[in-house]
């Protein structure tokens, strides 16, 4: 009987310090793997998890699954992701700077 291998994305364990880089669950913990990838990540590791788990995954996850990004990395996800629109994104709808009425 042949061994099951695990398939993971080709990322450095310096995106994932506080881990235990062999045992993150790729497929159960994509939503902290894509929003680490978009924060800190460069093209090529934006490339690595479009690769992996297709564009409409990320997409949709950046979208609609990820509650928190920085201001900086949402700006940088609209910029890779022109489909994307930051009034739709629940991370920027969310956020603790957005000014509130208290009235």
């Amino acid at each position: 009987m042949k061994p099951l291998t695990k398939h993971i994305p080709n990322l450095h364990p310096k995106f994932f310090w506080d881990f235990r880089f062999d045992s993150i669950d790729w497929d159960g913990g994509y939503k902290m793997v894509i929003a680490r990838i978009v924060e800190r990540g460069g093209q090529d590791q934006i490339d690595e998890i479009v690769r992996f788990y297709g564009r409409e995954k990320v997409i949709i996850s950046i979208r609609d699954e990820i509650f928190f990004l920085p201001n900086y990395a949402i700006d940088k996800a609209l910029k890779l992701f022109p489909e994307l629109k930051k009034e739709e994104m629940y991370c920027y709808l969310n956020r603790k700077d957005k000014p509130y009425s208290w009235i």
